[in-house]
Order: C-alpha cells, then structure tokens, then sequence
C-alpha cells in the first residue's frame, strides 16, 4: 500500500464513554469517504436518541476536512434535537469556522472538554 493511499484512509470507530456515545473518527474526510463518515453518524444519531444520549464526533485525529465532510456534519446536527458536540483539530476547526458551521455546532478542543458539556454550552 502506498503512503498516499494510507494517508486517504478513514477509520470510524463508535464506542460509549460515561453515558455519551463517542463516534471517533481517524484519516481525511473528503469525497470519496464521506459516506461512510456519514453511515456511521447515522447510525450513531439514531441509537443515540433511542437511548436518549448526547452524541460526540472525536475529530482530533482528522487531518483532512473536506466539504462532503462539512455536509455530513451539517445533515447530523440538523438530525438530532441537541446540538452536536464535536472534538476538532486545527484541520477540522479551520473550515468549521469559515464556513459558520460552528454556530450551529459545539466546538470543543478536547474530548474530555465535549463529554463535561451540557446542552447551555456555547461553541468556542
């Protein structure tokens, strides 16, 4: 496998951490791995609300956010009746931010930061 193929590769992984459902997500979120990251949200959304829990996207280890990824994290938050809480690196926080989609969502710096928050808590 080459290094550029490696590189391109999203591993989404959905586990639960104190009562919250944490979807943590690894690799680029571009065109062709989108659907999966939004497969896997969907899912997740869904099971969260059953259980009546909140949901976090662990995005500290996405190098790459793309605007197929902005469309799922938009179609998510627009899915669920509280805000969603997402966990972002410096590449997911940049494109979140100029495109104003942090009003809509929880930006946190830190898992521990997203899991301590409640629904009054202000994206920062």
């Amino acid at each position: 496998m080459s290094g550029e193929s490696a590189s391109k590769v999203l591993d989404v992984r959905v586990r639960e951490h104190d009562g919250v459902d944490v979807v943590a997500v690894h690799g680029e979120v571009d065109m062709a791995s989108a659907p999966q990251l939004q497969a896997a949200l969907e899912e997740a959304l869904e099971q969260a609300q059953r259980g009546g829990k909140a949901l976090v996207v662990d995005m500290l280890e996405v190098g790459f956010l793309g605007s197929a990824g902005l469309s799922v994290l938009l179609v998510a938050s627009e899915a669920q009746s509280r805000r969603l809480r997402v966990v972002a690196s410096d590449a997911v926080r940049r494109p979140i931010e100029l495109t104003a989609l942090d009003e809509l969502l929880l930006v946190f710096p830190s898992l521990d930061a997203a899991l301590a928050a409640d629904e009054s808590s202000a994206a920062s």
